[in-house]
């Protein structure tokens, strides 16, 4: 049974099919945003996909917007040129807000309008282009308290955004989005540990990396060792902390927000995963995608759960 087919069930049981899964859209019948996030964010893509069908556009353009700002880091050769790029979305951001006319880009457009259409909240928007900046600089987080920070502001920020796009941005499901986030942040920042280690990066609080023991020049060669497993498991056990803190108030969310939460599921899956190599970040089965995350996340859409 395909993810369509699993729609068309659950329409035959009288619920709503844009409230539980999308069709199974082909790149040329996506809009440029969709592309692009398709493309890039394969997590956010198959999560936008079980949005109602009206508000998935929304998703893509703002996590498009969200990509094109991760990816800062990545796209420059000094931290100069990083900065101007993010004043350059501040000044987007500004002229959104100011209702000046959109210039023309490809995300740009649709960005603009979504946050028009569904009144998307500026805070979430500056924070993470602010956060961002910080990957400008190779240093690490200076402890457990500013890596929590990091994650809310590169994460958190835009689960609540996608649930205000999505009409659910409630006090309740913006605690849940601020836990979800921490999470899904804190699992991703795992996952990319070997890309970020041969990047020279590290995302370890220095205080964890102090207690542990873990040489700098022995994580910059991407070399298994006891400290590193140490300092992964601790981030991975906080991360499982916020996914249970933010699934106590799964019963609020209503099925029309729930593909904001479903990145909830991905990090589930990775903890799992890494839990089973030994906490080991740079083990090369972590580096392969999760064949099965689509049907994963139909199935968690089909129960309205995260």
């Amino acid at each position: 049974m395909t993810v369509q087919d699993s729609v068309s069930a659950e329409t035959r049981k009288g619920r709503s099919p844009d409230a539980v899964a999308a069709p199974d859209l082909s790149a040329e019948g996506l809009s440029a945003p969709g592309a692009i996030v398709r493309r890039h964010d394969r997590d956010r893509y198959q999560t936008a996909l079980f949005a109602p069908s009206d508000r998935r556009e929304a998703l893509f353009a703002l996590y498009a917007f969200n990509y094109e700002v991760a990816r800062v880091r990545e796209a420059v050769t000094t931290p100069m040129l990083g900065q101007i790029r993010l004043q350059w979305w501040r000044e987007i951001i500004d002229a959104a807000y100011a209702e000046a006319p959109a210039r023309r880009h490809e995300i740009v457009q649709p960005l603009v309008v979504a946050i028009g259409q569904f009144g998307l909240s500026r805070a979430p928007f500056d924070r993470i282009i602010d956060t961002r900046e910080r990957d400008l600089a190779d240093t690490p987080p200076a402890d457990f308290a500013a890596l929590v920070d990091y994650a809310e502001g590169t994460s958190s920020t835009v689960i609540h955004l996608a649930l205000e796009a999505l009409g659910a941005a409630e006090p309740a499901k913006v605690a849940s989005a601020r836990d979800v986030g921490i999470a899904y942040a804190f699992a991703g920042l795992l996952r990319a540990m070997p890309f970020h280690a041969a990047s020279g990066r590290s995302y370890i609080p220095e205080d964890v990396a102090a207690r542990v023991g873990l040489d700098p020049a022995t994580y910059a060669r991407r070399r298994d060792t006891p400290a590193l497993r140490s300092a992964a498991a601790e981030i991975a056990e906080a991360a499982a902390w916020h996914l249970t803190a933010g699934r106590q108030r799964r019963g609020q969310i209503p099925r029309r927000a729930g593909a904001a939460l479903l990145p909830a599921v991905i990090a589930d899956r990775f903890l799992v995963r890494l839990k089973r190599a030994g906490f080991n970040p740079f083990a090369p089965e972590l580096a392969r995608p999760d064949p099965l995350q689509i049907w994963r996340l139909a199935a968690a859409a089909l129960r309205n759960r995260f």
